[in-house]
């Protein structure tokens, strides 16, 4: 079943110049289009600044649209009375990209984790230590670990702890902000496979953004390639990885690090040229058109739009003829 559906989601920002007049508009969000069903994986990638974190904050309603819809179990969010929101926001949580940043340092590990449980009401005070017991336990920390502060553990381990305060309402969806980023690599295998674990064990279903390729093809079942605010491709994650359909997805993958042992000097498969263009002065037509290595003549012109080819959406012109 389908549990969020985004419709025409745009954010934009304006920016102003000198004596407060607005100078023009950043097109941080521009149409996003997508679902997500029940216990299953949706991955949005692209390049730093294409508009994947803004989404996140949008879809949690942390911030404003400046339209489109989030519907939640056929709900628009957005129409929320305070005693919706508060259900919405048991049944979405959050896991942030830098863990440290999003602990309260003058917190301990129990009150931090045990503070979703009282705001809505899921334990008694007399069974709250167990509760949260429990609850890290789930992410493989042990009890003594309660009466301590954020600065005392590693990234890791804060990774852990945030995520046990997200699991702590038993959240029908966690949308997971790069949340590997910011750790070590050995560090990352083991909170992605905390991640798959809970995922198979739960049933949560995951909005999850990241830039690593490699991690969203092991953990997701669908993804949204985003460019310059909008979503350039969008299909399930095998189909995708083995055959990309836009030039910007190709560029991507062929981007992905390989090792290659005794193959010294071997040329990279694709080399993206150019600088991604400013989300104030998107130029005309495809956004990606003056990086595209396969532009040709309606690419400067015309906007593509994003269709469905071989049952998945591409926006390119080369799939789509206007």
């Amino acid at each position: 079943m389908e549990l969020l559906r985004v419709e025409a989601l745009t954010k934009y920002f304006e920016t102003k110049k000198f004596f407060g007049a607005t100078e023009g508009a950043v097109k941080a969000v521009d149409g996003v289009n997508f679902a997500i069903h029940e216990d299953k994986v949706m991955a949005l990638v692209g390049e730093s600044g294409c508009g994947k974190s803004t989404v996140a904050r949008l879809v949690l309603n942390l911030i404003t649209p400046t339209s489109g819809k989030v519907l939640f179990r056929g709900t628009n969010i957005y129409g929320f009375d305070r005693a919706g929101m508060k259900a919405f926001r048991k049944s979405v949580q959050i896991i942030f990209q830098d863990p440290f940043a999003s602990l309260n340092p003058r917190r301990t590990i129990y009150d931090t984790v045990s503070e979703p449980l009282l705001i809505h009401n899921l334990a008694a005070r007399g069974r709250m230590r167990a509760a949260v017991v429990d609850i890290l336990g789930q992410v493989g920390l042990s009890p003594d670990i309660m009466n301590r502060y954020p600065h005392e553990f590693s990234g890791g381990q804060r990774q852990r702890i945030c995520i046990a305060r997200a699991l702590a309402v038993s959240p029908e969806l966690i949308v997971a902000d790069e949340p590997l980023s910011a750790l070590d690599v050995s560090i990352q295998a083991q909170i992605l496979n905390l991640l798959h674990d809970l995922k198979e064990k739960t049933k949560i279903s995951f909005l999850f953004i990241s830039h690593d390729l490699r991690v969203v093809k092991y953990f997701s079942d669908a993804v949204g390639v985003m460019y310059l605010g909008k979503i350039v491709e969008y299909a399930k994650t095998d189909e995708l990885f083995e055959k990309p359909l836009h030039p910007y997805t190709e560029v991507l993958l062929a981007s992905v690090p390989e090792i290659r042992v005794g193959e010294e000097g071997v040329p990279r498969k694709a080399v993206l040229k150019g600088d991604v263009p400013s989300p104030i002065n998107i130029p005309a037509g495809c956004p990606f058109h003056p990086r595209c290595p396969k532009r040709f003549e309606p690419c400067d012109k015309v906007i593509p739009s994003l269709s469905e080819q071989s049952g998945r959406l591409v926006s390119c012109h080369l799939w789509n003829p206007y």
